[in-house]
């Protein structure tokens, strides 16, 4: 099969902010999502790779630090802005913890899939993330965040079965999505696949008979890691795919970490072994 079997589609890059509609299409007023809560809104702002319709801020005060960065990033952007009474953000919102912003956005840039086959190509530190549908948006939005932490280069999901880079894991990430370069795909292992075929080596998440502890896997050079359902763990074929199966030790009652907790340990295993020391 062709690429287009593995590939997801374009997004149609950057956007700009406040673009009005095409004449005969749908207004602005019945367009996008919300992302909320002044974390997330700023990440929104200070990546600028979404298209935004319009701002919701409180009235002209005494911001606080973060909510005067908004407005004047708001400002900057030339968007419109509206002040709405708490009831009504509080609705549109749906009852989530706002703190008084919000931004009614379209929908998250995804990268083309090549392009991150291409940062294969050139970085030979190269680290991705896969996540082998994942359906719990909290769980994908948690991994984002400690990914964009741990300086991981991409993240590849499969289109469908799989919760997307929906507002609520904007909202769970802290706005951290924002800055990081996703790709949707019809054929995860294909992608993964195509990935080795550039020296990446792939290791998933799972407790398997063939698996080694995490601490043990080689995490330098070109490096993926998987990480698998809630549930299910790794899918057949993804786990056939991989190069290496690694397991994390289990002392207490319990037998597992759930998606979000076990991809963090991993992720920041490959930042210990790199050295990876130059926080910000």
């Amino acid at each position: 099969m062709g690429r287009q079997d593995w590939r997801g589609g374009r997004n149609g890059g950057r956007a700009a902010f406040g673009k009005k509609p095409a004449a005969g299409g749908v207004s602005a007023s019945q367009r996008g999502e919300w992302i909320y809560g002044r974390r997330p809104v700023l990440e929104v702002l200070r990546a600028a790779r979404r298209h935004i319709f319009e701002a919701v801020l409180p009235s002209d005060g005494h911001d606080a630090p973060d909510v005067a960065e908004i407005r004047a990033l708001v400002r900057h952007a030339e968007l419109p802005v509206r002040t709405l009474e708490r009831d009504k953000l509080d609705e549109l919102c749906g009852g989530g913890n706002h703190q008084g912003v919000a931004l009614r956005v379209g929908g998250f840039p995804y990268f083309d899939f090549d392009q991150l086959l291409e940062m294969a190509d050139e970085d030979p530190q190269f680290s991705v993330l896969f996540l082998d549908h994942i359906e719990d948006p909290q769980n994908v939005g948690s991994l984002l965040r400690t990914a964009d932490a741990a300086g991981i280069g991409a993240v590849v999901l499969p289109e469908d079965r799989a919760a997307a880079v929906t507002a609520a894991a904007v909202r769970a990430s802290a706005g951290a999505s924002e800055h990081l370069k996703v790709a949707k795909v019809v054929n995860l292992v294909r992608a993964m696949e195509a990935f080795k075929s550039r020296r990446v080596w792939i290791t998933g998440l799972d407790m398997d008979t063939s698996a080694k502890p995490y601490t043990e896997i080689d995490f330098s050079g070109r490096v993926g890691l998987v990480v698998g359902s809630e549930g299910r763990g790794l899918s057949r074929l993804v786990r056939e795919t991989c190069d290496f199966i690694a397991f994390l030790p289990m002392f207490g009652g319990v037998d597992s970490l759930n998606a979000g907790a076990a991809g963090a340990v991993a992720m920041y295993e490959i930042v210990r072994q790199r050295g990876k020391n130059q926080a910000r």
